[in-house]
């Protein structure tokens, strides 16, 4: 059936699937201001209730008054794997796999490098062009200390078909920053490991809004932000996965002192921490680690189904609703099948960046890609289905008027 012959008809049918939506009671735990309907969290997740409650006491009790009592007496030192313990009920990992960690850049090159030392003899990395450019930028310059190394770009549709034997590492967001369209982590890594290559996956654009399984799918790292879909804050620190058969024989190329067996022993040598502990490395960011926790433990309530589920059918009825609203002024990116695709929807149009900033200006706050694509995100724990409708509406209005050809809009802002 085609997507419009599925879409509601009016307000009122959209606010009927608000009334039966499970996970309607999330919106009221974020602070998420009135008149706006905000469609970016899959660049920056809205303010849980419960982060600024959490907020006020460590910096008031804990940090105010405990002072450095309080790596002790209330477990700082514990919270990367606390939380990493948490992350890996969301992404399909076993306790002791996954610890939070500097930022997703510095875990990327963590991984990278370990990957290209249990491969010695190969030298190639595999992505694909146009994966998100942070994570091309990072196998560069982990690259540089391969004699040979080459980082080889591949399209998604072919990049199966070329991991060879010199392929150390296959390299991969899940979801795509900009087209959404979701890779087969399975089949993937199947294949990679059929050919004797290691896989990595970036879980950014995946993690605290789909099912992910990296057990499941046998997976040898991961990667993943904490400030999207896991609500963590501005700058949120990142999390890394090792599987556990790897741990032993990796050491982290950044052997900072929280990687260490015995920190606090103060030895000369350094001697790595027998678990997934070893791929810390500086002092933890205990304000945003907390903050992130708050948000991991609202995605643990709903469960990863459910969210899912929801974000399948936020993105199903946005698309129908700008293909009978809009017509054919905006083209789709991706895949037009939501189950084949993570939980933003993405369009090109020429004047990309001003329509964005003129829907921003009525209350619709979603984000610009170059060179011209708006992108939508849906966070299934707190957008509803009318916000879906307005925002479709609007979308139609800032078009059909042309109010983004004011002259204002071309100014391009420091961030897009």
């Amino acid at each position: 059936m085609d997507l419009v012959q599925r879409t509601p008809r009016d307000l009122a049918a959209v606010r009927a699937w608000d009334a039966s939506d499970p996970l309607r009671a999330f919106r009221e735990r974020f602070a998420l201001p009135p008149g706006v309907v905000y469609l970016d969290g899959n660049s920056l997740g809205a303010l849980p209730r419960a982060t600024r409650e959490r907020m006020a006491h460590v910096i008031a009790d804990e940090w105010g008054a405990g002072l450095i009592r309080s790596w002790n007496e209330c477990d700082w030192i514990g919270a990367p794997r606390r939380v990493g313990d948490k992350i890996a009920r969301l992404i399909g990992a076993a306790p002791g796999e996954v610890v939070v960690a500097d930022s997703t850049s510095a875990n990327l090159f963590k991984l990278i490098s370990v990957a290209l030392a249990a491969r010695p003899g190969r030298r190639e990395v595999l992505s694909e062009p146009g994966n998100f450019p942070c994570d091309l930028y990072v196998i560069e310059g982990a690259l540089r200390n391969v004699p040979g190394g080459a980082l080889r770009l591949e399209p998604a549709e072919q990049l199966i078909d070329c991991i060879g034997a010199d392929t150390a590492l296959v390299l991969l967001t899940h979801v795509h920053y900009k087209t959404a369209a979701m890779h087969d982590m399975r089949a993937i890594t199947e294949r990679a490991h059929e050919k004797g290559a290691l896989v990595l996956w970036d879980l950014s654009h995946s993690v605290g809004a789909l099912h992910v399984d990296l057990n499941a799918c046998n997976a040898d790292f991961a990667v993943g932000c904490g400030y999207k879909y896991l609500n963590g804050g501005p700058g949120a620190p990142a999390f890394l996965f090792v599987a556990r058969r790897h741990q032993a024989g990796s050491v982290s190329p950044l052997s900072g002192w929280m990687g260490h067996a015995r920190p606090f022993d103060f030895v000369d040598h350094y001697e790595p921490a027998p678990g997934i502990e070893r791929f810390l490395c500086g002092t933890p960011p205990i304000l945003g680690l907390l903050s992130l926790e708050c948000g991991v433990d609202l995605l643990l309530e709903a469960g990863t189904n459910a969210l899912q589920a929801k974000s399948q059918r936020l993105c199903e009825l946005f698309m129908a609703l700008v293909q009978e609203m809009c017509g054919d002024a905006l083209r789709l990116i991706g895949p037009s099948d939501a189950r084949e695709r993570g939980s933003h929807v993405a369009y090109a149009h020429p004047n990309g960046y001003a329509i964005m900033r003129a829907l921003i200006d009525r209350g619709v706050i979603g984000d610009f890609r170059a060179p011209d694509t708006v992108r939508f995100g849906f966070a299934p724990l707190y957008n509803s289905y009318e916000d879906v409708w307005h925002a479709a509406a609007t979308l139609r209005d800032v078009l059909q008027n042309e109010c983004w050809s004011e002259p204002r809009y071309a100014v391009r802002a420091a961030v897009t």
